[in-house]
């Protein structure tokens, strides 16, 4: 195997596939990324076994081939490869050697076998459509925050997506929840997508899946499985196993009743609740919001570190009241809002509040409070 390829896209090829590789790794060959030269292209595939990204980069190959090299490795090389350089790349099967060369630079790196390299089983997939790179970027990106850490839970380390009813039409959405605060995201069905199972989306997929969104006016191939899911832009696609698992009732926790209506600036929110937080006690995070008319609270009183209190003016008619939330909770979700206001409904206050965008109701939040 023999290509020549530019730096810049080189870093990029590798960057990408170097992110999926665990950094602690017991099976030697799942440290490297499978390089694959043939025609005008080379693509380097990396796997964990569990997700698996492949990225096309075109390139001038002058002898076909395929190997395997460290990814972390090589990544570390082709970034501080001179700028602008050509890079020249051979692989010497007999001798187990990857030389890369640019300019005066040159390196002779340890190979195994692509033999060895796993290559994860193909499948069938129920429902394949194409959505906008910044519709998916919207539905992950707000609800990705919510995604439980806890692996006893492990039905919860992702985002349920799947197709639901809202208002008499079919909608695409996506859930995530730890069981204190849940992000529910609806955006438009696309077309092909209405048999589609409803799968959980691993939380290491979701974060590689945002690299493959940078591109506004990209579409993206969507193929979803019983056991898989698959993201596909022209050069780039991720594969990756979903989490085999039954992802709660979520609709039960979603209020129905909250008739205590806030509205109030979600940029002066975020930053009053950040302020007054600065001295909450680190393991509670508790932050006190008093409600009266057209005025809202914020105060933290920790014992040990002291107390702090602002003052909002607000839009509230309704009956005072008195409610405790975790600050960085209400911070997450104050920072998914791209509008200019927040709409916050209480019930009580033992109560979960239940949080959108203005009047838009296809991104909705939960948060539950707790005790001050």
């Amino acid at each position: 195997m023999k290509f020549s390829i530019e730096k810049a896209v080189l870093v990029k090829a590798v960057a990408q596939a170097q992110s999926v590789v665990e950094r602690r790794n017991t099976i030697p060959i799942l440290a490297n990324v499978l390089i694959e030269a043939e025609g005008d292209r080379v693509s380097f595939r990396a796997t964990d076994l569990d997700t698996e990204v492949v990225d096309q980069a075109p390139a001038t190959v002058e002898r076909p081939g395929a190997t395997t090299v460290s990814a972390a490795l090589l990544n570390e090389i082709a970034r501080k490869l001179p700028d602008g350089a050509l890079v020249n790349i051979a692989a010497d099967s007999a001798a187990n050697r990857l030389t890369v060369q640019a300019g005066r630079t040159n390196f002779s790196l340890a190979t195994l076998p692509r033999e060895d390299f796993p290559a994860m089983a193909s499948t069938e997939y129920a429902a394949n459509f194409a959505a906008k790179a910044t519709v998916l970027r919207r539905l992950f990106d707000k609800s990705r925050f919510a995604i439980s850490t806890e692996e006893t839970r492990y039905y919860l380390n992702g985002v349920y997506m799947h197709v639901a009813e809202e208002g008499g039409a079919a909608t695409l959405r996506c859930v995530a929840t730890d069981g204190h605060r849940l992000a529910r995201i609806d955006a438009e069905l696309p077309e092909g997508a209405a048999g589609m199972p409803g799968v959980i989306v691993p939380r290491k997929t979701v974060a590689e899946l945002k690299k493959l969104l940078d591109d506004d006016e990209a579409e993206i191939a969507v193929s979803v499985g019983e056991t898989k899911i698959r993201f596909a832009t022209p050069t780039i696609t991720l594969t990756s196993k979903v989490i085999d698992g039954t992802f709660p009732d979520y609709t039960r926790v979603i209020p129905k009743a909250n008739s205590r209506r806030l509205e109030v600036d979600a940029a002066d929110f975020a930053r009053a609740v950040d302020r007054v937080a600065t001295v909450s006690s680190e393991r509670s995070r508790a932050v006190k919001l008093a409600l009266d008319e057209d005025r809202l609270v914020l105060s933290v009183n920790a014992a040990d570190a002291g107390a702090a209190d602002e003052e909002l003016a607000v839009a509230y008619a309704d009956e005072p009241l008195e409610i405790g939330f975790n600050a960085k909770y209400l911070q997450e979700i104050a920072a998914q809002i791209d509008r200019e206001n927040a709409v916050i409904l209480f019930n009580g206050a033992g109560d979960a509040a239940l949080i959108r965008e203005g009047g838009d109701e296809s991104a909705v939040y939960v948060v539950m409070p707790m005790r001050v």
